[in-house]
């Protein structure tokens, strides 16, 4: 009997908050997707390529997953709250029946349990099915083709999900059992009533307008005042933020109030009625609605960060496959091997060197800058480039065009009195090729042991190896003949291969590098990959892009859950007003429009706050510190920018649309009640 009645509660418990289990089997699918991170074919791949950053990685996932859980509880806490409330009379009279209270914990605690097994049984097979979509979707993003696709299952993930959500769900009934157990049975049966705190016109007219100060000068400063990512500026503008916020809705209330009063004359039917609840609501859960507001702002700003850093950094800066490092006879003997020849399309040596110390800067013979350090000087921004001018190595033009060729590239052609300036500084900085671009197309020219050689006015930007194992900052690509009086060693620095078209469009990309990889290896030479740069590559749209994705949807569901709660509740504790009202003439279908209108406006009070700082913080993140990488497709970022916003707004309908059959629900329920006032 008491185990069939638990399950009766429970199923009439989620069929009456649909919302309330909704967001739930959405955390569970999240948790497990977050927890399994380490399962899918994309972070298999980073565990050989980046073994230490993975393991860092997923040590914070952890991390993550707590801090998860902190903000889940609140969630829960509010929804179980609702529930309770909404069965007071009905656990009051339980006790005057002569329940124990011990045995009405034990059942409200089994309804817990099994209320979370159904949860679970929906969440995790949804979570399964995300999961691989995920990581086929992530692999075709960053361009690895076919990586060997493997059906993931996690046991740890599936365990932690499971104990974490239903941890959760009993810390919640147990701080709700706890204050449930200070109330008689009379106090139960009576319904609460709503509790405000109001404030005097002139000073709720003092809070609002305080606020939007506030707001305004947090604007400002981060559109404006950020770009030098002054500490100062940054707490302020956060501590503006988060105040101003708060006290926009404190004054709220008022405002509303005397708008009311204005459009009182013009009102018909329940608008009165219906504005004076919105008033309420906000002059007595204005915190929340704050907290929701702020929560918004950073799900949109995390999304956001999340989407363009993903796409940036999914940008290939692919030039050569492999860089092999040797004496030349040995690597002559090891390319000669059919199963490596067959592999590849391109082989040549690499001529790279530092100059001649006679011709060192300082020196007789030094480079002459003095016309490139001129253009620097007439471009805003410079300074930084002409104090770290330092030309000390030299490319041979002859391999520099090899790999153009290998690429696709059209070649160089510098002739006898021409040089190119080469970079291989991170493209991401996309003001430093901005301003050398300018350099060389503005007819700058550098003198060499007392000649003249004009500079090309194409940039040099492609990696000439396979991995960062040597990053140049600047140097000169001159012509042979140039390069042999300049080169301190005339001998190849490494050699480079070029994995064969045929075998990429048969294989794909990553498992024809692989097998490359798999067959230099065992040889015992001394190589860089291409593969280093996709694992770093991968594993920065990993920890950039995936986490910050996933802070952004918690984020969200926990705000949007908050909202139609709260609201709900508020709605439970004034309900005899709608007996009232239906005593006085009012129908159900006014009742329930008034209540569906009440919604709408109750949500878009906080959607209109977080969308206008919303597009503040991210205008202020990506003129700041998120800039997208050089490179980026804009096209594609705002693409995905476009359904993240109309995910967004999907989502918002629907919590707007199931509070409003709650709610509306609510008022049905209210027929037959005319004579009682609850």
């Amino acid at each position: 009997m008491f185990f069939k009645q638990v399950r009766r509660n429970s199923a009439k418990s989620r069929k009456g908050n649909g919302l309330f289990y909704g967001s739930l089997i959405i955390a569970i699918v999240a948790f497990y997707t977050l927890l399994s991170l380490g399962e899918q074919d994309v972070m298999r791949f980073l565990a050989v390529i980046e073994s230490d950053a993975v393991k860092k990685l997923l040590a914070l996932l952890k991390l993550v997953y707590l801090v998860s859980l902190f903000f889940l509880f609140f969630l829960v806490y509010f929804a179980c709250r609702y529930q309770i409330d909404s069965r007071r009379r009905e656990l009051g009279m339980y006790q005057m029946l002569g329940m124990k209270r011990s045995r009405m914990f034990l059942m409200l605690f089994a309804e817990t349990l099994w209320s979370s097994l159904i949860s679970l049984l929906l969440g995790i097979p949804s979570a399964l099915f995300l999961t691989e979509g995920i990581s086929l979707a992530t692999a075709k993003a960053v361009g690895l083709g076919i990586i060997g696709h493997h059906f993931s299952f996690s046991p740890e993930a599936v365990l932690g999900t499971v104990l974490g959500f239903v941890l959760v769900q009993l810390l919640s009934m147990m701080f709700l059992c706890i204050r449930l157990g200070t109330l008689e049975p009379a106090e139960l049966l009576r319904t609460d009533t709503s509790g405000q705190a109001p404030i005097s016109g002139a000073k709720s007219r003092l809070y609002f307008l305080l606020g939007v100060i506030l707001l305004l000068l947090a604007y400002v400063l981060g559109v404006f005042g950020m770009r030098s990512l002054n500490p100062l500026v940054m707490l302020v503008l956060i501590t503006a933020g988060i105040l101003g916020t708060f006290w926009l809705y404190r004054g709220l209330g008022g405002f509303l109030g005397q708008r009311i009063k204005r459009r009182s004359s013009q009102a018909l039917g329940l608008d009165i009625f219906t504005a004076r609840q919105v008033q309420e609501n906000v002059l007595s859960q204005h915190k929340s609605l704050a907290v929701s507001a702020l929560l918004l702002v950073l799900a949109l700003s995390c999304i956001s960060y999340g989407i363009s850093l993903g796409m940036g950094r999914a940008v290939s800066s692919r030039s050569t496959d492999f860089s092999l490092f040797g004496e030349e006879e040995e690597l002559d003997r090891i390319l000669a091997q059919e199963e490596i020849k067959s592999l590849t399309k391109a082989s040549y040596p690499l001529y790279l060197s530092l100059i001649k110390e006679d011709y060192w800067p300082g020196e007789a013979h030094a480079l002459d800058t003095a016309s490139l350090m001129e253009t620097l000087e007439g471009i805003e921004g410079s300074e930084n480039i002409r104090e770290s001018m330092h030309l000390e190595r030299v490319i041979a033009e002859s391999s520099y065009n090899r790999m153009l060729e290998a690429m696709g590239k059209e070649k160089l052609h510098l002739g006898e009195n021409k040089v190119a300036l080469f970079t291989a500084v991170d493209r991401s900085a996309e003001w430093f090729y901005s301003i050398l671009t300018q350099a060389v197309q503005n007819g700058a020219s550098i003198g060499i042991d007392g000649n003249d050689y004009a500079i090309d006015p194409q940039l040099c930007y492609d990696n000439i190896v396979a991995d960062r194992a040597i990053t140049l900052y600047l140097a000169l690509v001159v012509p042979d003949e140039l390069y042999a009086e300049l080169a301190r060693e005339p001998e190849p620095y490494c050699r480079n291969l070029h994995l064969s078209d045929e075998v990429i469009e048969e294989l794909g990309l990553m498992q024809a590098v692989l097998e490359l990889d798999n067959r230099l290896s065992a040889t015992g030479i001394h190589y860089d990959s291409f593969l280093g740069g996709i694992g770093r590559n991968l594993f920065y749209t990993v920890a950039s892009s995936y986490l910050t994705v996933y802070l952004g949807v918690l984020f969200l569901l926990i705000a949007n859950t908050v909202i139609g709660l709260k609201f709900l509740i508020q709605q439970r504790q004034t309900k005899g007003r709608y007996v009232t009202l239906s005593m006085l003439g009012a129908d159900i279908g006014g009742m329930c429009r008034s209540v569906r209108k009440q919604i709408q406006t109750y949500f878009l009070l906080v959607l209109a706050v977080s969308a206008v700082s919303s597009a503040a913080a991210i205008v202020t993140m990506f003129t700041t510190f998120a800039k997208l990488p050089a490179g980026a497709s804009m096209a594609a970022v705002a693409a995905l920018a476009a359904v993240a916003l109309v995910c967004f707004l999907l989502i918002e309908v629907i919590y707007i649309g199931v509070v409003k059959r709650m709610a509306a629900r609510e008022i049905h329920q209210l027929k037959g009640q005319g004579g009682v006032f609850l």
